[in-house]
Parts: structure tokens; C-alpha cells; sequence
């Protein structure tokens, strides 16, 4: 940090002043400034993709168990610093302690190291041996085979506000154990964690230019960062409609992508489900982020047997949750990230009830918290799966129910959607959820639980994103397959 307290920019190892000043880094709970972050200017951008290309041809040729040793170190001092860093977390992205602390931080950490470990994992694979006869490529023989996983090159990492450590983390550990140089640019609701988890790397020995921080308020930055010549691949968690931008723009150029965008996750809740179970992983839409996560169950279809019992049950879950400060003990709902998107949360449930939506719980502003921006749990029935409030993505504790008779019906909701994240399924008979999860269009189903394997491929179907990561899958993403043949 420079001596007024605002941030640098982290370009090939050096701490950098930012060619347009700083803009303030609002706390939601408070309106108050957490910090200053830097305003790169698109030169600026283009220095730490040029310091990254430099960087890469060393990186890339390290030896696996010298990267695993410096992601291993970073993650120990991102856990030595575990209370500050959890602070500086839900400040600047409104998370509560406990969310901060076990979601945001210790997870980041725990990331690098599974890809400490994931550094070691082989990159060569035999292929079956193949006879060839003799013709005009050649003398017969025996032709050997390895498929061998190459790193891409320099990689842009654009990340999501709603998790400032997990999601910068899931991109840029996996990239680092693969052999990739990495340009990061943060949302700019909450970059000031980013720095910190900056400082670990170098602290922990990575050299200059593997990984550089970038960031801005507005889209030059980050524009600077997809369309520069020196990038090879564009990782991107956020919206679907910046993510088809920014796949415009690395069409154009060839780059390769992984782009994890918006969700409209269907909860199919069958009439033989246990409720209680349905209710608790469908109520961390109200507690969870504050349902700002893409992966929320929002759309709730439940078999009409069953309607009214999880209607109540879902109002009686959002009535018991304590909203207000996220530093305060008990809190469970803290706010949304901006006042520009509270308005957004807010306009959406008047649409809804315009739409023909009833309001069951919440629709109103929370009383208690008199700054902050605060969206009560709010749960919207009498819903039909042509209104926008079903369709388009909320990105908040908003929660809509439509009915269905049979399976077929069920099903045929949950599919009609652009999107296509992760879906759930709730039904005590399980032959009838599997049959049901194999149907659905989506990139993962939770079968009786909100639960994730952190070892199975994580991405989307439709408008819901391309490409998969976490756990060695993240290796595969960030990675090109190259063949190497010899004759026997």
C-alpha cells in the first residue's frame, strides 16, 4: 500500500501507481470507503500482459514440485493473515464473518493448496500403440503415442464479486500449477482482496510477472485485458451478457475460454420429497451471499401435492433468518453488493408482482439496518414459467415457485430456460431422482442436496457458460493437448 492508504497496481513484480488515481471501495453494510483501489489505464493493462508473456517462458519450464512449493506458501500466509484478510473480505463484499472467514478466505487458501498438489498430477498420457501398414505416409510399424498437456500461455482471470478469494482463487491456482502467467482483474465492487492474495504470492517466492493485479471501476481495464495481443485465454466468472462480449472478442483472436456465467437453478421438488430438506437448501438462496451466486436454487418447481406445504415452509424459513450487520453475530442475510443492484433486486419483485407474482415473505425493504444496501428474503408464488421474474436471472435472496402435476411436466419447466448451471432435484424415491437429474440440461444436479463434490467438473449448459473446472478438471481447463507419435 502506498503511504495515503490506497493500493498499487502488481505489474512484473513491481508495485505500480495507477495512471488515473483510485476510485473508493464502498463497504455495502456501512456506505462507508473500506479503501482506494487503482485505475489502470490500458497501457498500464498492456505492460502486466507484456510483463506476463515475458514471464511465461521461464514459468513454464519450472519444475512442477518448484511451482507446488510456492502455491503452497501462499496459501500458509493467506491463512497466517486469516483474521485480517476475513476482515478486509466482508467489508468490502458484505459477507458475514462466518462466510468471510470459512467461505471466502480459508477456501481461497485451500484452493492453492489442491493445486499445489495439482502441480504434481502427470501431464503425459500413453495412447494404445497403433499398427500401420505400409502407403504413402510411410513404411509399416508400430506407432506410439502420449497425449501431454501443455500450459496455454498467459491467461486473463476476470472475476465475480460475489466470493473475492474462492472465485480469483480457483482460476489463478490452477493456472500457476499448470505453468500459465496470469493477469488478474477483479471485479471492481471488491478488488482490495485480490491485492492481499498479490502480496502472498510474491511473499511465498513467485517470480516477476507470473502473476500481475490489475483493476478499474469501469471497462477499460478489463477490456484492456481480453483484447490484448499477449493474452492466449480469457477466464471469466460474471454475467451472461459481458461474457458473449468478451467471446466476441476472443473469437476474433482465437483465444481459448472458460467462461462461467449466469444461472436460473430449477429445484424440482417432487411430492414425495422430505420438505425439510427441500426448504433448508432452497432457503440458502435467502442466506447464503444473500443470493448472489449463480448456483442458487431460485426456481422452485414443486409437484402441486406438495405446493402449499413448501410454500409455508420456505416463508417460515426466511422469517426465522436474522438480516442486518454482516459483523454482527447471528447474522445470516447480510446486503447485496451495491445500491445499483439492490435497486435492481427491488425492481425485479415489482415486476414481479405486476407479473401476476404473490408476494409470500419479504417484498419490502428490512427494517433495523438504517445504511446499508438490504433486500429482505423474499418469496414469490402463483408464478408461471412465462414471467421475467422466473426466467431471467435475480441474483438475489428472491426465491419463485411454480407448480407442476407429473414428472414429465416437471422436467420439461426445469429444461425450458436459457440457462443451464445446476439444477436439484428433491424426491425420496431414487430411482425417480436419478431418472429425473439424467433429463435435466444442466452442468451438475444436486440430488437431495445444495452439497458440491469439489472434485467433479464445475460449468454450464446453454448461456450458462463453456467449458469445465475444479478439481483436476481446472488442470485440463487451463491447459492444450499436444500430441507426440514415434514409431515403434
Amino acid at each position: 500500500m502506498s503511504d495515503d492508504g490506497a493500493r498499487r497496481l502488481f505489474i512484473g513484480g513491481r508495485w505500480t501507481e495507477p495512471d488515473h488515481g483510485h476510485y473508493e471501495v464502498i463497504d455495502p453494510a456501512t456506505e462507508e470507503v473500506v479503501g482506494r483501489a487503482p485505475e489502470a489505464s490500458r497501457e498500464q493493462v498492456y505492460a502486466a500482459t507484456a510483463a506476463a508473456r515475458e514471464a511465461f517462458a521461464t514459468w513454464s519450464r519450472t519444475r512442477p514440485e518448484e511451482r507446488a512449493e510456492i502455491l503452497d506458501r501462499a496459501a500458509g500466509l493467506m491463512l497466517r493473515d486469516l483474521d485480517g484478510n476475513a476482515a478486509l473480505a466482508r467489508a468490502e463484499s458484505g459477507a458475514t464473518t462466518a462466510t468471510a472467514r470459512g467461505m471466502q478466505v480459508a477456501v481461497g487458501a485451500g484452493r492453492f493448496r489442491r493445486y499445489a498438489r495439482g502441480a504434481l498430477e502427470p501431464v503425459e498420457e500413453a495412447i494404445t500403440p497403433q499398427i500401420n501398414e505400409a502407403g504413402p505416409m510411410g513404411r509399416a510399424g508400430v506407432f506410439g503415442a502420449l497425449a501431454v498437456r501443455q500450459p496455454v500461455g498467459v491467461v486473463t482471470c476476470i472475476t465475480s464479486y460475489n466470493n473475492p478469494w474462492a472465485n480469483p482463487a480457483g482460476k489463478v491456482a490452477p493456472a500457476l500449477a499448470m505453468g500459465n502467467t496470469v493477469v488478474v482483474k477483479p471485479a471492481p465492487q471488491d478488488p482490495l482482496s485480490v491485492y492481499r492474495m498479490a502480496e502472498a504470492l510474491e511473499a511465498a517466492g513467485v517470480p516477476p510477472g507470473v502473476v500481475n493485479v490489475v483493476t478499474g471501476s469501469g471497462p477499460e481495464a478489463g477490456e484492456a485485458a481480453v483484447d490484448s495481443g499477449d493474452v492466449d485465454m480469457v477466464s471469466f466468472t460474471g454475467s451472461t451478457a459481458v461474457g458473449q462480449r468478451i467471446a466476441e472478442v476472443c473469437g476474433r483472436g482465437m483465444k481459448r475460454q472458460l467462461m462461467e456465467l449466469g444461472g436460473k437453478g430449477a429445484a424440482l421438488v417432487f411430492d414425495d420429497a422430505d420438505l425439510d430438506s427441500a426448504a433448508a437448501g432452497i432457503g440458502t438462496t435467502f442466506s447464503f451471499y444473500s443470493g448472489q451466486i449463480c448456483t442458487a436454487p431460485t426456481r422452485v418447481l414443486v409437484q402441486r401435492g406438495v405446493h402449499d406445504a413448501l410454500i409455508e415452509k420456505l416463508a417460515g424459513y426466511a422469517g426465522h433468518l436474522k438480516v442486518g450487520d454482516p459483523a454482527a453475530r447471528g447474522t445470516v442475510v447480510g446486503p447485496v453488493i451495491s445500491a445499483a443492484h439492490r435497486d435492481r433486486v427491488e425492481s425485479y419483485v415489482e415486476l414481479g408482482r405486476k407479473e401476476g407474482a404473490r408476494v409470500v415473505t419479504g417484498g419490502e425493504r428490512p427494517a433495523g439496518p438504517e445504511r446499508g444496501f438490504y433486500v429482505a428474503p423474499t418469496l414469490l408464488a402463483d408464478c408461471t414459467n412465462e414471467m421475467r421474474v422466473v426466467r431471467e436471472e435475480i441474483f438475489g435472496p428472491v426465491v419463485v415457485v411454480v407448480p407442476f402435476d407429473d414428472e414429465e411436466e416437471g422436467i420439461a419447466l426445469a429444461n425450458d430456460s436459457d440457462y443451464g448451471l445446476i439444477d436439484y432435484v428433491w424426491s425420496s424415491d431414487v430411482a425417480r431422482a436419478f431418472r429425473a437429474a439424467r433429463r435435466l440440461r444442466a452442468g451438475g444436479v444436486g440430488v437431495n442436496t445444495i452439497g458440491r463434490n469439489m472434485e467433479a467438473p464445475f460449468g454450464g449448459f446453454k448461456q450458462s457458460g463453456v467449458g469445465r473446472d475444479v478439481g483436476s478438471y481446472a488442470l485440463h481447463a487451463y491447459s492444450e493437448l499436444q500430441s507426440i507419435v514415434w514409431p515403434g
